[in-house]
């Protein structure tokens, strides 16, 4: 049986892998691209980057556009499902772990170039771009709501500057983290 929860756990054993999560990041980002594109981008050869591709395929996290002619094939992020809910296994608790942390380490090294080198960007943008934070009051039932609204805000704002001049891409990072954590269980508890 191909369950929600196999796949999941066959899509954090693939992203298990530097290169794989730094692939699938590039992808999401900029967009479609070929093996070739991708390995300058990253910095490492053509042929680890097709080997990881289509491992990422395997567990359709990348797909082919078919766009590309004869050997050279155009990838590009598939979309992600969301509204997940089942529990999730001490190794997925893992993976997961090491892939957030992983991902919170692209970030800052995202967020630490844009740092460098935003004074080569117009000042509007110098303006809107970069790091902020806004403290919020909410329920667990108003967070849900939260992520909603943003992730609709987000989809409709996409592609809006498709084929308008000096569009630029840009992305947005989402980190609703609580401020009070709750306190870390300890060994001699109860």
């Amino acid at each position: 049986m191909h369950n929600r929860s196999s796949t999941r756990a066959q899509s954090l054993r693939v992203l298990a892998h530097p290169l794989r999560t730094r692939l699938l990041a590039r992808l999401r980002l900029a967009g479609p691209a070929t093996a070739t594109q991708l390995a300058a981008d990253l910095e490492t050869n053509t042929g680890a980057t097709s080997y990881h591709l289509r491992k990422l395929e395997s567990a359709l996290l990348v797909r082919d556009t078919e766009t590309g002619d004869g050997r050279r094939r155009v990838w590009e992020a598939a979309e992600t499902a969301s509204g997940d809910t089942e529990p999730r296994t001490e190794d997925e608790k893992s993976m997961e772990v090491w892939l957030q942390k992983d991902y919170l380490e692209y970030f800052a090294s995202r967020a630490d170039q844009w740092i460098a080198r935003q004074h080569e960007s117009s000042f509007a943008w110098q303006r809107i771009c970069g790091l902020c934070d806004r403290p919020l009051l909410v329920t667990t039932e108003q967070l849900v709501a939260l992520d909603a609204e943003l992730t609709e805000v987000f989809e409709r704002y996409r592609r809006i500057g498709a084929g308008s001049p000096g569009a630029r891409r840009v992305t947005a990072y989402v980190d609703l983290l609580p401020v009070d954590l709750p306190a870390r269980a300890t060994a001699n508890r109860p």
